[in-house]
């Protein structure tokens, strides 16, 4: 049975981003941020996906010595239009053009690792049903991002509070929220209170990231660590960046190491479009440039 440092399960997305009236289009998706972030960091990574067989050749982005890819057929692959509004990239219109199929457990293959990486775009995409069943085996990381955006209608997706958070939310280990995903999970604007809460129902470990700072509260202690980035043009992925790369560094380091390395790195991805391309040299000299 293959050895991973991090397993990761989500759709690839054909992506179209607009932007000040000017239209951009590249492969995105959690998956494709996550496994960059987490390779380029020195891990063994997995990648399984969904996409139809004459979207294969838009994978190659993903190409990289540490990371393996496992494509599971589709009809269809999902497709994504994002649509900014501000400068910051963070007041957006995200439209569901197209979906691959949702994950089934049968599907999944035997592996061994140190942490499953749900990293889901939508809910549904991979059913929360399943996470139990796979927390049996492995300890499970989950963006909150594919429990709660869902399709409102005519493909418009919006957020939703998860139902039975109860049952759920205690079978992850690590839960990563961005700020407003954290609002509609507890109802409190503070992100600190609202890390608070999403602790009680069981995660470990929660991160909470915003465009200004990363936090992970662990066993009542919050760890934080600024963004730096000088421009925002590679905003997309900034959370699965900044997530995967927490995951593996944590698996090595102390937890404000680990939260100091994500924030480091995603302020280097921030500032240009498209995966983090750099090295653990990079990240560490601006660790220490910004201390």
């Amino acid at each position: 049975m293959k050895q991973y440092d991090i397993v990761m399960i989500g759709h690839v997305s054909k992506d179209i981003m607009v932007y000040g009236g000017k239209e951009e289009r590249l492969l995105g998706g959690a998956v494709v941020y996550s496994s960059a972030a987490a390779a380029r960091s020195g891990a063994k990574v997995l990648v399984i996906t969904k996409a139809a067989k004459e979207d294969l050749p838009l994978l190659d982005v993903m190409r990289h010595p540490n990371v393996e890819i496992l494509v599971v057929p589709s009809p269809t692959s999902t497709s994504i239009r994002n649509e900014y509004f501000s400068e910051d990239r963070e007041r957006r219109k995200v439209t569901l053009l197209s979906q691959a199929d949702p994950f089934t457990l049968d599907e999944i293959p035997p592996f061994q690792t140190s942490v499953l990486h749900l990293a889901g775009l939508f809910y549904g995409e991979i059913p929360v049903t399943l996470i139990p069943a796979l927390a049996c085996k492995y300890r499970v990381a989950v963006d909150a991002q594919g429990l709660l955006r869902r399709n409102m209608g005519g493909g418009t997706l919006g957020f939703q509070d998860l139902e039975n958070k109860e049952g759920i939310l205690p079978h992850i280990t690590f839960l990563k929220t961005d700020a407003a995903e954290a609002e509609v999970l507890t109802g409190q604007q503070n992100r600190e209170e609202a890390a608070r809460i999403l602790a009680k129902y069981g995660p470990e470990e929660v991160m909470v990231t915003h465009n200004t700072e990363v936090i992970v509260l662990k066993d009542g202690n919050f760890f934080r660590a600024p963004f730096t980035p000088r421009n925002l043009s590679g905003r997309t992925g900034r959370g699965d960046t900044c997530f995967a790369s927490y995951l593996y560094w944590r698996l090595h380091h102390p937890i404000q190491e680990a939260v100091s390395y994500a924030a480091a790195l995603t302020s280097i991805k921030m500032e240009k479009p498209g995966i983090f391309t750099g090295s653990v040299e990079d990240v560490q000299d601006r660790m220490q440039s910004t201390r």
